[in-house]
């Protein structure tokens, strides 16, 4: 008898769901003087799908947005050709395997690439995206960072896909 409740107390831990894994990341803006006022939160959950990144921010100019994930987890400026840039304390996209190339969530290059972020009118986004080749593991100790323009994941017709400066930041503990 003990056989059988052993196999089936086995069968039964098959069975059960297991927990995923999940983090919320406090978002703030971002200048060339530091880290600026708290505009919203990013919780970031594994899927069967891949990383699921649930958006709730504000006070960001309308548009489209390129998002990745970066090297370090500061937000802090840097310096860079003779004057303080904002956000270059976070390093380049996340890019583990040195793909060295740009191709989207769903490509081959930088696992950074992020979906791009579409704000309304008002300068909020509310949205809910996937990055299928992410989880919550890979976020640790790096940063999220938004960037004033689109993302068109190529180098051209400029580098990293166009984004420009980056205007937000929120590092994943």
């Amino acid at each position: 008898m003990r056989v059988v409740e052993f196999a089936l107390a086995v069968v039964l831990a098959a069975a059960a769901p297991v927990a995923l894994a999940a983090v919320s990341v406090k978002m703030n803006q971002i200048d060339a003087k530091g880290v600026g006022k708290l505009i919203g939160t990013i919780r970031a959950e594994d899927s069967k799908k891949g990383l699921v990144l649930k958006i709730d921010l504000k006070d960001l100019p309308p548009g489209d947005h390129g998002f990745h994930v970066h090297e370090y987890g500061k937000c802090d400026p840097q310096e860079k050709d003779g004057a303080m840039a904002a956000g270059l304390a976070a390093g380049g996209h996340y890019d583990p395997h040195q793909a060295g190339r740009h191709e989207g969530p769903s490509g081959q290059g930088h696992l950074g690439d992020l979906p791009p972020l579409k704000v309304d009118a008002s300068g909020k986004v509310k949205s809910k995206v996937t990055a299928p080749r992410l989880k919550v593991a890979d976020l640790k100790g790096r940063a999220l960072m938004i960037h004033e323009g689109g993302d068109n994941y190529s180098d051209n017709p400029k580098p990293l896909g166009g984004g420009g400066a980056r205007i937000a930041c929120g590092v994943v503990e």
